[in-house]
């Protein structure tokens, strides 16, 4: 072996910290998901970054981005406002995480029984019960909160980090709109991860599949709702 050689070989990557634009983008993603930035309100550049602690400079390439992912609306003369989703943009989110939790379901019930998957069933359960609770207490910020993290955790036990990876950009942003509809949701949607913990602990594909697109398009019904 070439000295070169050995030497790439115990060459280790440099820990960097997080840049501040996109710690910036984070925490103004985080409030627009946890609701603190509601659909439509006006986002003051000098406001933020005296709550952030930062410059302008950081919060507008952040604002810049969130436009171009259509979290935020940019008007000339009157500057940044969190977006409101139109009922075609929820749709078409709503068309890909129906297919996103199909598969992650159906490939967690594939997934051989054994005492890792049992840890992690009996995890989807104490997580049922933290949103059940969380629900039953109108508490639906922890709800949704909670209800990200079971979905989260189905993508974990199907095995598949690529779509474990797709199905948390998604969620992000089913969150956002989860948060709307969640009380009307409240205690149906415990009652039907309860089933797809099932499906999936019985190893039944199909109907952890059909579980779980149901439980999808069960939330689009609640969020066409008349509020």
């Amino acid at each position: 072996m070439s000295q070169g050689v050995a030497m790439a070989a115990v060459i280790r990557p440099l820990q960097r910290p997080v840049p501040l634009r996109q710690s910036v983008y984070d925490a103004l993603i985080d409030l627009i998901v946890g609701g603190e930035l509601p659909p439509g309100q006006h986002m003051v550049e000098t406001d933020l970054a005296r709550q952030l602690g930062v410059s302008r400079q950081p919060i507008r390439e952040a604002l810049h981005r969130m436009e171009a992912e259509g979290w935020v609306d940019l008007r000339p003369s009157q500057g940044a406002f969190v977006h409101v989703p139109t009922d075609a943009e929820v749709d078409n989110l709503l068309d890909v995480r129906a297919l996103l939790e199909a598969e992650t379901a159906r490939l967690a019930a594939a997934v051989p029984a054994s005492a890792a998957k049992a840890a992690q069933l009996a995890r989807l359960r104490e997580i049922c019960t933290e949103g059940q609770d969380a629900a039953e207490a109108d508490d639906f910020t922890t709800a949704v909160s909670v209800n990200n993290a079971f979905h989260a955790e189905i993508a974990n036990i199907s095995g598949n980090t690529v779509l474990a990876e797709l199905a948390h950009i998604v969620g992000r942003r089913v969150q956002w709109y989860y948060r709307m509809v969640a009380p009307e949701r409240g205690h149906g949607s415990w009652d039907e991860h309860r089933e797809l913990i099932g499906a999936i602990e019985t190893g039944d594909r199909g109907l952890a599949q059909e579980v779980a697109r149901r439980h999808t398009e069960r939330t689009r019904e609640a969020y066409h709702q008349p509020r």
